[in-house]
């Protein structure tokens, strides 16, 4: 199947290139320390092929948010040991990503030798796309890969204005999210369910709104169910709703109806009169039985068994957020439930699931299946403005 961006395959002989790869390496430290090394494994398949193809390899990133100053505490040389473990390989440091000290580091690299280059936000151009830093950054490379989805929503220098001043690739990461984004909503097999979770209405109109269009199926959970409740006439008590959302919600429901999508809310549920874990006012009831002192915080079991004979009906499956408090238990029990179920149909082929999201990818691995799931993007920001429908700048560019 022919791609609308070019990858590694079509790279030719790089032997002696500087490459700049467009990697995320903006990974969560504790004391000192990488406490979750997923971005640097993520980085892995692209950085090792492009140094044993002979490319100089130079790995361009940002790290936290030091606004345009150098900062000594986001440096990416905090980074160079981590990765060189991650790797198996040296991993030298470069203290710029432009200029005369990028040019001098890149001078006494050899054929497949890798280098972290400074932090991109170094540099106040970055964020502002600033044609003179793409300039001086496209200055001490041949060829430019992005390898990093997560920051591909963000029409930033070095992963936007690159693409388009550099022969541009997608790298092996890149290029297996967007084959997943593809499978998912470019062009799926139907039929096709949705699972939207999370607090808030107000922080997922334009993923609601995007994928009443989009999907067959489309199951609301979280706190987001309530505001949808409330908006058919359920008491839904003391429970988290967004009560001002109400023609909102009745507007998302009558484009479902015209799209000819199924919307599905839990019609029981599992309450309490506070949010602790196992309280003593723990109960399940019917949507149309919660008492004014209870909050909803899970979806009911008759609830979840029903949404996974829906799924069992469907082809694909795409994930953002849980469907109830998952972070104590018993409130997980539904997310788990569900996921699992989403996990033994995709193993047994009979679907092609795809989640994104912090909170997702936390729930589905506390419920142990976010490695049976097709795929599992740990990009946020992006994830989420895919689902919305909309373009990501650094994509668009590797298209164009």
């Amino acid at each position: 199947m022919t791609k609308p961006f070019k990858t590694l395959d079509d790279m030719g002989d790089i032997t002696g290139k500087v490459v700049l790869v467009r990697e995320d390496l903006n990974v969560p430290m504790q004391d000192g320390s990488v406490s979750d090394d997923t971005r640097l494994r993520a980085a892995m398949p692209t950085v090792l092929e492009l140094a044993d193809r002979g490319a100089k390899v130079l790995i361009l990133a940002h790290f936290g948010r030091p606004k345009g100053q150098k900062n000594p505490e986001f440096s990416l040389s905090k980074i160079t040991r981590p990765l060189t473990q991650v790797l198996g390989r040296e991993v030298q440091f470069i203290p710029d990503c432009q200029g005369e000290a990028a040019m001098d580091g890149i001078a006494v690299m050899r054929p497949g030798d890798i280098a972290i280059l400074e932090n991109t936000r170094f540099h106040a151009g970055e964020e502002k796309n600033d044609p003179a830093l793409v300039d001086a950054m496209a200055a001490i490379g041949d060829l430019y890969v992005n390898d990093a989805f997560s920051a591909a929503h963000r029409a930033h220098a070095s992963t936007e204005g690159l693409a388009r001043k550099l022969p541009a690739f997608a790298g092996r990461s890149m290029e297996k999210e967007l084959d997943a984004l593809q499978a998912a909503l470019g062009e799926p097999v139907k039929p096709v369910a949705a699972v939207v979770g999370g607090a808030k209405v107000s922080t997922k109109l334009d993923v609601l709104n995007n994928l009443v269009k989009q999907v067959d199926h489309l199951i609301i959970g979280g706190g987001m169910a309530n505001t949808f409740l409330y908006a058919r006439g359920v008491d839904v008590g003391k429970s988290l709703c967004e009560k001002d959302l109400s023609d909102t919600a009745e507007a998302i429901f009558e484009a479902a109806e015209t799209a000819g999508c199924i919307i599905h809310l839990p019609y029981d549920v599992v309450v309490a009169k506070e949010f602790a874990a196992n309280p003593p006012s723990l109960r399940t009831c019917n949507v149309h039985e919660v008492a004014e002192d209870e909050m909803i915080l899970d979806v009911g079991p008759a609830a979840v068994e029903a949404l996974g004979d829906a799924l069992k009906n469907c082809r694909t499956l795409v994930w953002n957020g849980p469907l109830g408090a998952f972070e104590i238990a018993p409130f997980d029990a539904a997310t788990v439930a569900l996921a699992r179920t989403a996990a033994a149909l995709t193993k047994e082929g009979q679907l092609t699931s795809v989640a994104g999201g912090g909170d997702t990818v936390a729930a589905l691995n506390h419920a142990g299946v976010a490695a049976d799931f097709t795929f599992v993007s740990t990009a946020g920001g992006a994830f989420l403005e895919w689902m919305e429908g909309k373009e990501l700048p650094g994509v668009k560019a590797l298209t164009a």
